[in-house]
């Protein structure tokens, strides 16, 4: 089974300044780590190759420092990677980055399954998994709990809905999002780190995709722009009560009642 998984580098930390112009997030100079939901997806690849074999591939898209989150998908145990780096991928909406992704994903040219992570901690959408999906035109679950089997032809799972837990068969290929818990992620293995550190990385740039059209790509290829985006006012007051618990809980209902929280 030739499973792809799509990781993406995230900010480590909240304090990420905004550039005013774009509304892009200024990455630059920044911790980033892999997106938290991305490992769960990065795990339940690992977890089928050991059952079934095949081969586990990862794909992000970012600026060149992000070959980090490929290099520590290797740490993990993914065999092969590709970067999708390019100045005309910048600025991209949830559209065109899961365009540019179906494209990059063409360039393994063999898979059975792509998984990724229900959404990012950047951005929360969770529309880029099925939208690569419909762009590929191959069916796609979200929201992923449990791996039930899978055989040369599908795969069997369960789903978590609203109000129940749907049991689904879907044939190859295709593509499922999986919510956090399905498998604990693995840590990083230092014995892989040292198999792993002349490891080629594949950079791709539009140059290297089937459609080079700039339009469909970065904010050129972004239906959607932002009008205006900022970061929340931090708010430091603090108040400290004493008294007896009768007395406290009173204090307590009248300030959620002035702040109407209740």
């Amino acid at each position: 089974m030739n499973i792809i998984v799509c990781i993406k580098q995230v900010p480590g930390t909240s304090k990420v300044k905004v550039d005013p112009q774009t509304g892009v997030l200024i990455r630059d100079g920044i911790d980033s780590k892999m997106n938290p939901y991305d490992l769960y997806a990065l795990e339940t690849a690992l977890k089928l190759r050991e059952q079934y074999g095949g081969k586990v591939m990862v794909i992000s898209m970012g600026p060149p420092q992000a070959v980090d989150v490929i290099k520590e998908a290797y740490l993990m145990g993914a065999d092969d990677g590709i970067l999708l780096s390019d100045k005309k991928f910048a600025g991209a909406d949830v559209l065109a980055t899961s365009y540019a992704l179906s494209q990059g994903i063409l360039q393994f040219k063999d898979f059975d399954l792509i998984i990724t992570g229900k959404q990012t901690t950047d951005g929360d959408t969770a529309q880029v998994g099925p939208e690569i999906a419909e762009y590929l035109k191959i069916p796609h679950i979200s929201n992923v709990i449990r791996i039930i089997k899978a055989t040369d032809k599908y795969i069997l799972l369960d789903m978590d809905l609203p109000e129940y837990t749907g049991t689904v068969k879907v044939l190859f290929p295709c593509l499922i999002t999986v919510e956090k818990d399905i498998f604990q992620p693995r840590l990083p293995s230092y014995k892989k780190k040292i198999a792993t550190m002349d490891r080629p990385i594949k950079i791709l740039g539009i140059a290297h995709m089937d459609d080079k059209n700039e339009k469909n790509y970065g904010l050129a290829g972004s239906p959607t722009q932002v009008e205006r985006i900022f970061p929340p006012d931090e708010k430091f007051d603090r108040e400290i009560w004493t008294g007896s618990g009768e007395s406290l809980a009173e204090k307590m209902t009248e300030k959620l009642k002035e702040l109407k929280f209740i």
